[in-house]
């Protein structure tokens, strides 16, 4: 962070301006349907089901895992059948996954789920994620209470020397939300356009 002429390292809370006022309740009618997934086999799988209604994009529920608090690993058909429950039945439109996880797109897409490789830039996905969070375009609903906790405990690491770079805990709905703002969304936050007008003498 540039502040005062120097380089600053950023630290504390990551979305600081988070507040539970910005919690909100699911819509009763989405038009569009998503789930973005952070796989992990000993740590954490967080999955999140995204809902759109009025211009808006709730993170409406979730489904998360902690293989090591309850001491037992699922299998990656357990994780495929908790996505399919967590779809309910909804038209979804495609499952955005954590790019790393090899074996786990590749049965969804046995399974006839069209899957997407997540976008995995982590700064720039954090800033498009907290400019949505401001915007009020993105929304975490009440139900998602890991996604919620880990809103409060998502940090910057201090000893990565000047680089900007977050503390690699409590970060799997993160990673998840993240990703499915990076790939659903990147696209249509920016672009360019260019005209030419002709002068006439």
């Amino acid at each position: 962070r540039f502040i005062l002429g120097q380089w600053a390292q950023a630290e504390g809370r990551v979305y600081d301006f988070f507040e539970p006022d910005m919690v909100g309740k699911a819509p009763e009618n989405c038009d569009k349907w998503y789930i973005s997934c952070d796989y992990g086999t000993v740590n954490p799988t967080s999955m999140g089901l995204w809902g759109h209604y009025g211009g808006v994009w709730y993170r409406v529920t979730e489904f998360y895992f902690d293989s090591r608090s309850e001491m037992r690993q699922m299998t990656d058909q357990e994780y495929a059948e908790a996505l399919r429950e967590l779809a309910g039945g909804r038209a979804i439109c495609a499952v955005i996954v954590d790019p790393s996880a090899a074996s786990f797109i590749e049965l969804l897409r046995r399974s006839g789920w069209k899957v997407v490789k997540a976008n995995n830039d982590v700064l720039a996905g954090i800033r498009l994620t907290a400019d949505l969070l401001k915007a009020g375009k993105i929304v975490i609903c009440e139900g998602c209470s890991a996604c919620l906790r880990e809103m409060d405990e998502y940090v910057w690491d201090l000893r990565s020397g000047n680089r900007d770079q977050v503390k690699k805990e409590n970060d799997h709905a993160m990673d998840e939300m993240r990703y499915f703002v990076s790939t659903v969304l990147g696209g249509r936050q920016s672009g360019f356009a260019a005209c030419s007008v002709e002068r006439r003498r």
